[in-house]
């Protein structure tokens, strides 16, 4: 084999691993935005379910634009990974089509080449040219390597037959992979005109109330700082009751109680371990909702110069919903304060979880509780048909974001 032979061998073997390698990757990735758009479209289906539950109780303003406020980020990011999609498709489409220009090209030169051996095959087919053939060898050894000749070459027709064969076949379900994938990108596009509808009337109806909101955003600005005062101050109780279940446990384990993590048994060290071990894993804290608020400090959607702080995450659910237990772990506390529905604090070793805005509570504390087991049901607010549950995940006393730990939250 000479140089450049070789050298063209070795391209075309890079190259075929390059693109069997860029087709692994582009179909991981298709799989991926898949997955994410269906997530996205059950969320979509989660706020509708609710809104149609509560169509008959009149929200409030405030409410009305954490609602928009979601279901447009929602809509938005929807868009986002359908585009995402359908470019990749445009890609695997491009990279498909020139495959099938490469096959076919393939395909004719082996055809071609196919049919000229089997002219010149015909024409030194007679039984009687072959035996000459042989018969004129110069030795015995000549005769055999001939012979040789003559089977190589039988198997290489039959061989280069069979190539043609699986080309061909390679050629069809490319064509057909190529239809499918058009198929789809007209699917794909044909949604996300209806989902940018959809998001326009979202925004129209967002800006109605907005405007209705301007015209007295003073007041509403004073009911935002209101709320935030109380939560800033059930924030400082639940901060004041779980140092003093840490001074507690050190207390009774005999260490400093200035301690600000707790004293853990080996039971609850492996407990811990097992939290922790499933972070990102944990199912959500009620069957059926989405997050209306989430983590951290941000702007809130009215007034963007007043910032929310949010220790944990707002999730809304349906009328009746039951909270449960996101881990094996031990009831801490029945938190009740003034104005406050009932908190359920449940330790996962150094761990806790804080279920709030209770109006029935199942446990007591003191109590073992698994996973998914039901703690209490959700509040629902009679006068606009809201049930939201708080939930707050905290290491000690520092808060962690839940949508960490909470399975594709």
């Amino acid at each position: 084999m000479n140089i450049t032979k070789l050298t063209y061998k070795i391209v075309f073997i890079l190259g075929f691993l390059l693109s069997t390698a860029l087709g692994f990757s582009q179909s991981d990735k298709q799989k991926q935005l898949e997955s994410r758009r269906q997530e996205l479209r059950r969320e979509i289906q989660k706020i509708n379910e609710l809104r149609s539950e509560n169509k008959s109780k009149a929200k409030s303003e405030l409410s009305l634009i954490e609602d928009f406020n979601y279901k447009i980020s929602v809509l938005s990011n929807l868009i986002k990974v359908t585009n995402q999609q359908a470019n990749l498709l445009t890609r695997e489409i491009s990279s498909n089509q020139n495959k099938i220009s490469s096959l076919r090209d393939e395909l004719k030169q082996l055809k071609e080449d196919y049919a000229a051996m089997i002219v010149k095959s015909y024409k030194s087919k007679n039984q009687q040219s072959r035996i000459m053939f042989l018969l004129s060898s110069n030795d015995f050894k000549q005769a055999y390597k001939r012979l040789q000749y003559i089977k190589q070459y039988s198997d290489y027709q039959k061989k280069q037959g069979e190539i043609i064969k699986i080309k061909t076949v390679e050629l069809q379900d490319t064509n057909a992979s190529l239809l499918k994938q058009q198929e789809d990108k007209k699917k794909l596009i044909a949604e996300n005109r209806g989902v940018q509808n959809t998001l326009e009337k979202e925004r129209k109806q967002h800006q109605t109330v907005m405007v209705s909101i301007k015209k007295n955003l003073s007041r509403y600005a004073s009911q935002i700082k209101k709320k935030q005062r109380e939560a800033n101050r059930i924030d400082r109780e639940i901060d004041r009751i779980i140092k003093a279940a840490i001074a507690k446990s050190n207390k009774k384990a005999g260490k400093t109680a200035s301690s600000k993590t707790f004293a853990l048994t080996s039971e609850e060290k492996v407990l811990a371990s097992n939290f922790i071990s499933n972070k990102g894993k944990l199912p959500w804290p009620v069957e059926k909702g989405f997050v209306r608020l989430g983590y951290g400090s941000q702007p809130h959607p009215i007034d963007r110069s007043l910032i929310i702080k949010s220790n944990g995450v707002r999730i809304a659910t349906e009328k009746g919903a039951k909270a449960r237990a996101v881990f094996d772990g031990e009831v801490s506390e029945i938190l009740k304060m003034k104005n406050v529905n009932p908190i359920v604090m449940i330790r996962h070793g150094n761990y806790l979880t804080l279920y709030r805005n209770l109006s029935q509570v199942y446990v007591k504390k003191g109590d073992k509780v698994k996973t998914k087991q039901v703690i209490g049901e959700v509040f629902t607010n009679p006068s606009n048909g809201e049930t939201i549950l708080s939930f707050t995940l905290s290491k000690g006393t520092a808060t962690e974001n839940p949508a960490s730990w909470i399975y594709k939250m």
